[in-house]
């Protein structure tokens, strides 16, 4: 059984380099920890020849114009790109943001796209909407298709795979290095959704070309920002993306940024607790008679335990259960509303525990977790106390009853 200290080790490691980045090298007298939030819109400049100088240097956060990032937002990505492993980094308003913007840089009508089944319902919807008006092509493959499967869905027009492991309702693992191989061998890109592993999965060094990542999650940690990050690994990506970037007017406020470089010096020890908390919770779970299985990564029942073995140096707070067949969705729906430490809500990584159903009509899942079992529905694992959440699902799992 993976223990709980194999899951956290990945981001205690991860805690010492973020304080670390938060002290200031090479400068001479006392300076403040936080780096300093600037707001503002308008730069101006002593002479033309410095303005037009600093105009050609978008690619280098210089502070330009406030439209195209601000001293703060900068800080970010260079936070960012560093945790990820990468070159650059792009921050935009939003998780999807961040999921859509790079798929308009680096796609054009005629070109076409293969999407995971499971795949995040935003996303989705942009493809059979936008992307479809706009000319691009989307297939779907199952998440957990192997090589020979997936190669047969490559068409010569295919310039993106794009990839969410773990899927964000359905918990399987992907083999990301044979996913880069495919992709680069069909010259396309692989983009991956790197959400959950952000810490814990470097994805430069498994072949991926493009990380997304939801700021709003575990990086900001608090529940209360919306933004998203893009990272790149070369010069001629982070030029295309740098660009797309500006011509669509993306970026994340100064308040937002600051607070998710706040937030990104406590990631690692938030994220070491309640990543323990949420396997010692999944164990449990397991063996509650309601339940058929717990989709956690780090349990060897898991879709792709192997991989997150192999691949990844932890486990996020995030994970699924699927009850027993018998239960009813609105059973289901009476325990949630029963519970009295999570809350109902969308979102995830934050300091607070959260539940959401994961099948029937709230949800646009396209891929079942587990063929016909029960309903199911996904965890958030806070900072509460363990006993406290153990025990206030125990309460609730008493308002399920079985179809008659």
């Amino acid at each position: 059984m993976t223990s709980g200290n194999q899951v956290a080790r990945g981001w205690q490691k991860l805690a010492s380099t973020l304080v670390s980045q938060a002290r200031p090298a090479g400068q001479k007298g006392g300076t403040s920890i936080n780096p300093p939030l600037t707001r503002g819109s308008t730069v101006v400049f002593p002479n033309l020849e410095d303005f037009r100088h600093k105009g050609r240097e978008r690619y280098d956060h210089e502070y330009i114009y406030g439209a195209m990032g601000t001293p703060t937002q900068h800080e970010l990505e260079k936070a960012i790109a560093t945790l990820e492993g990468g070159k650059d980094c792009q921050v935009v308003s939003s998780g999807l943001a961040a999921c859509t913007v790079p798929l308009l840089a680096f796609m054009k009508a005629g070109d076409h796209l293969l999407l995971p089944d499971s795949v995040y319902s935003p996303t989705r919807r942009f493809a059979e909407n936008t992307l479809k008006r706009f000319g691009v092509e989307t297939t779907y493959y199952p998440p957990q298709a192997d090589s020979q499967t997936l190669q047969a869905l490559f068409k010569p027009t295919t310039r993106v795979l794009f990839t969410e492991s773990p899927g964000s309702h359905t918990f399987e693992v992907q083999d990301i290095p044979m996913l880069a191989h495919l992709a680069h061998q069909n010259d396309a890109l692989l983009m991956l959704d790197n959400t959950w592993g952000f810490g814990i999965f470097a994805p430069f060094e498994h072949g991926v070309d493009v990380s997304i990542q939801a700021l709003t999650k575990y990086a900001s940690g608090h529940s209360d920002v919306i933004a998203g990050a893009i990272t790149v690994n070369t010069i001629e990506h982070w030029h295309t993306l740098r660009d797309a970037a500006i011509e669509l007017g993306q970026l994340a406020g100064p308040d937002d940024c600051w607070l998710t470089l706040r937030g990104l010096r406590t990631m690692g020890v938030r994220l070491a607790h309640q990543s323990q908390a949420a396997l010692q919770l999944a164990e449990w779970l397991q063996t509650r008679p309601e339940v058929e299985t717990v989709l956690h990564p780090a349990l060897p029942t898991c879709p792709g335990h192997e991989l997150w073995k192999r691949d990844f140096t932890g486990a996020g707070s995030l994970f699924g259960v699927v009850l027993k067949t018998g239960y009813t969705q609105r059973s289901m729906e009476t325990m949630i509303d029963a519970l009295q430490f999570f809350g109902i809500g969308a979102s995830w990584g934050g300091y607070e525990s959260l539940i959401l159903p994961t099948s029937g009509s709230l949800t646009r899942n396209h891929v079942a977790p587990t063929d016909g079992a029960g309903p199911s529905f996904r965890l958030q694992i806070g900072l509460e106390n363990l006993e406290d959440l153990q025990a206030d699902l125990e309460q609730a799992f008493q308002h399920l009853s079985l179809k008659l």
